[in-house]
């Protein structure tokens, strides 16, 4: 299927590189410049407002999140113009980064350190490196003694420790230095020690729902499954069995508590009070605990991982999405949540297995969103979704990564690679993405390293 034939009839855009790129223009809108570089409103709409906390720096919501699309869409289209929107993004977050109080990596500073290795390597310019490793140095720093180990904050899951560790070992790779691996184990060790690794307990109010006090979460951003995923990278990384063990704890943990039909498997959002709420989107659901399992196969190579993996993908499919709303898949498009992190888990799966029915599908849920897109006053591509399930009445469009605009454009743009074998790409994945950075099979790339 050509990607051109995903037009929806009512949408300007005519492929999913063309909805990136308006989905850039309406960014590009809510840019504001001061001494320091740039930076983007949540929502620059009349009378607009953000879905969530304005986050300024952010990878979640903010700057960083938007140098990262920007660095992707100068490449897939070639335009300098957007590579100058990154730079002037990055010299904001290098210059104001001491301001940041958060280290976490989807609120905090090690976002904003991911960013600024991600613009020193496209851009060519060391001076971002050196603060991403000025960054790394102070997350060293302010590592902290518990009882049990070594670590920064009380919460071990990507929203705490786990994303700070991921982003250490992606310092550790890109700069060079030993020490940011060495701690990123050490405090990886505190957490395999515990007896189901990601546990999240306790009243998750920053998140799009809120749960009760005594809630456990299996799924990903705050429960088990991204801190199984955590340790199986630590495993893969050390080869230390006490991550594998860790790992294999928390993938059972999942295992027990899904349900499981046929070929499918959906994860209960959190238990015991929502164990028939079953989210889809990356955050909670289905999207992100593939992941989990799919690292785990990638450094273990258990087939019944990879089965796992399937058994989610299948469960996606099978709801009716992105055709029917479910309670777990509501009207929301965003990376977080949403049809964009359902597109990074089926591209990512195509470029894994080759499986063309994960392609195809991917190119559904894009024609969904481009679908979906509004662009009603000719200032480009926004989505207005219910950021906020509990709470349907409150629409809004918003700018960010994982909330808006530019985490959908960046999952535009990844199927847009993954459909050009013959220009095979690199894209900017996160550290918490398992799949190729170039989306596509090796079998199916040509004219690379190799004859036609």
């Amino acid at each position: 299927m050509s990607l051109d034939r995903i037009r929806p009839s009512r949408s300007h855009a005519d492929s999913p590189l063309a909805a990136a790129i308006l989905a850039g223009r309406w960014i590009r809108a809510a840019a504001v410049d001061d001494e320091h570089g740039r930076f983007w409103r949540p929502n620059p709409d009349p009378r607009g407002r953000s879905a969530v906390t304005p986050e300024p720096a952010s990878l979640y919501s903010g700057a960083a999140g938007i140098v990262l699309f920007f660095l992707e869409l100068a490449a897939a289209t070639g335009h300098e113009a957007y590579l100058e929107d990154a730079r002037k993004g990055a010299d904001r977050l290098a210059a104001t980064w001491r301001e940041q109080k958060d280290l976490s990596l989807y609120h905090g500073l090690t976002g904003t350190m991911i960013a600024l290795i991600e613009a020193g390597w496209v851009l060519g310019e060391s001076r971002f490196d050196a603060e991403a490793a000025a960054i790394a140095d102070e997350i060293v720093r302010r590592a902290r003694p518990f009882d049990d180990g070594v670590g920064w904050t009380a919460e071990t899951a990507q929203r705490g420790d786990g994303g700070i560790v991921l982003g250490l070992l992606r310092a550790a790779a890109h700069l060079g230095v030993s020490a940011y691996r060495n701690l990123a184990a050490e405090a990886g060790l505190r957490i395999a020690r515990l007896p189901v690794p990601g546990h999240r307990f306790g009243n998750c109010s920053e998140g799009p729902a809120d749960l009760p006090p005594d809630a456990v979460t299996p799924g990903f951003l705050s429960g088990t499954a991204g801190t199984a995923y955590l340790l199986a990278r630590l495993y893969g990384e050390t080869g230390d069995r006490a991550f594998l063990e860790g790992a294999r704890r928390g993938a059972d943990f999942v295992r027990a508590v899904s349900a499981v039909s046929e070929r499918c498997a959906m994860v209960p959002h959190h238990l015991p009070q929502g164990r028939s709420l079953h989210y889809l989107g990356f955050c909670s659901g289905s999207a992100g605990v593939a992941r989990m399992f799919y690292e785990l196969y990638r450094v273990a190579a258990d087939p019944a991982d990879l089965e796992w993996v399937n058994r989610l993908a299948e469960g996606i499919v099978r709801s009716g999405v992105p055709h029917r709303q479910t309670e777990g898949y509501w009207n929301v498009a965003c990376q977080c949540c949403g049809t964009a992190g359902l597109m990074e888990l089926f591209v990512g799966l195509w470029a894994t297995t080759g499986d063309a029915a994960r392609l195809e599908f991917a190119r559904t849920l894009a024609a969904n969103l481009v679908g979906r897109a509004t662009a009603h006053d000719g200032a480009g591509y926004r989505w207005y979704q219910a950021y906020r399930r509990l709470r349907p009445g409150e629409v809004s469009a918003d700018t960010g990564y994982m909330v808006g605009a530019a985490g959908i454009g960046a999952a535009l743009l990844h199927l847009d690679a993954a459909g050009q074998p013959d220009q095979a790409r690199r894209v900017i994945l996160l550290p918490d993405n398992p799949f190729p950075s170039i989306p596509v099979p090796a079998g199916a790339v040509r004219g690379i390293g190799g004859d036609r």
